[in-house]
């Protein structure tokens, strides 16, 4: 076991990440009772969980016993990023704990759960933010030629802080607690959108100017649907919590943010998500094979789920209803995919495998010409 996880990076908690988002999405969406649907998120939910706890067990022994490993990954660029997922599994499977998971497991054990794992998905992702990016500029030294979608992740972490953490405001007591909570969710969205922005015109630079993604990378560029839809699911959750904690006018303002903030961001995520999916499509072409960035298509569709729930919540269009059924049908359907080639990647070793590196010199080639000679 110990030698399994020497290559287990921080990239796996994406798998829980997917997970948790397709508990939470379904127990969002805008839709009459279905059968069997709230009893569907909570088994998902349960089974985030519990990949969340074997996951975590998994990186204390990697810690533990091959810190070389670890200190490895912080000090690549490529992997160092990834370290923001921790913040967005916790965050996420405490968020599901009371939205779907309480079915379950009842109110209260509901509440501890989603506190505790707020509390330490908060954390964590707030010293991401910082020192994902203070690595990047002084020990990694990476070149903007070099920018993927992979560099917003640990900026998003807090984003996803600001999206779960009004579902605890109404369980605090009125007043300076209930404000703290929602202006501090406030704040962590404001952190997060202005250090995306940021970001974002790096990436999007670097695949105009350098062209397609390398094949493996190609699934990340549906991560930009993330800070998206996520920040639309923020400002939906902080006009659902304002009046219970804000005094007029700001608990109704946030009302009117959540439609003029949500609507025009949605339609550009509803633009991303056709310029990835056409690159996703052309990468297939070329003969991309599975690999853990697949599940870059979940947790990011299952925010822009969210984010159409809460639209659809503000503005009572049923167009936003409809987006976010059809959405979750692609989420639900991306989950199965990379859930079936992981486990299948589990069971014969390759995705615990070291990375292979790639030769220094060119293999000779033989040739033959068309005389019938040989070079």
């Amino acid at each position: 076991m110990v030698t399994a996880v020497r290559h287990l990076g921080p990239h796996w908690y994406a798998a829980v990440m997917g997970t948790a988002a397709v508990a939470t999405a379904g127990a969002a969406l805008p839709v009459p009772r279905v059968p069997g649907l709230r009893t569907g998120c909570a088994a998902v939910w349960a089974l985030s969980l519990l990949l969340l706890l074997a996951l975590l067990a998994a990186r204390a022994l990697h810690w533990a016993h091959h810190r070389d490993q670890a200190r490895a990954h912080l000090l690549d660029p490529a992997v160092a990023p990834f370290y923001g997922c921790l913040s967005m599994a916790l965050l996420a499977v405490g968020g599901g704990a009371l939205t779907a998971g309480r079915d379950w497991i009842g109110d209260a054990a509901a509440l501890a759960v989603d506190t505790v794992l707020f509390t330490a998905g908060t954390a964590t992702g707030l010293a991401a933010a910082v020192a994902v990016p203070y690595l990047m500029a002084v020990r990694h030294r990476a070149d903007a030629a070099q920018a993927t979608p992979v560099w917003l992740l640990p900026l998003v972490a807090p984003m996803v802080a600001a999206a779960t953490g009004p579902l605890l405001v109404p369980h605090l007591p009125p007043g300076q607690a209930r404000r703290t909570l929602l202006l501090g969710c406030v704040a962590m969205f404001g952190l997060s959108l202005l250090a995306t922005s940021l970001m974002l015109p790096l990436v999007f630079a670097r695949l105009i100017t350098g062209g397609p993604l390398p094949l493996a990378l190609t699934p990340s560029l549906f991560l930009v649907l993330g800070p998206l839809g996520q920040s639309t699911t923020a400002v939906g959750a902080f006009a659902d919590a304002a009046p219970g904690a804000l005094p007029a006018p700001y608990g109704e303002g946030f009302g009117v943010l959540a439609v003029l903030y949500g609507v025009p961001v949605m339609g550009f995520a509803l633009l991303w998500l056709g310029l990835a999916a056409a690159h996703v499509v052309r990468a297939r072409r070329h003969g991309m094979g599975f690999a853990m960035t697949w599940w870059a298509f979940t947790f990011p569709v299952g925010t822009c789920v969210t984010g159409a729930a809460a639209l659809a919540r503000h503005t009572g269009l049923f167009v936003y209803d409809g987006l976010a059924v059809g959405l979750y049908g692609l989420l639900v359907a991306a989950w199965a995919v990379a859930a079936v080639r992981t486990a299948r990647g589990l069971l014969s070793g390759a995705l615990l495998a070291a990375p292979r590196t790639a030769p220094v010199a060119p293999r000779p080639v033989t040739v033959r010409t068309t005389s019938g000679a040989v070079r």
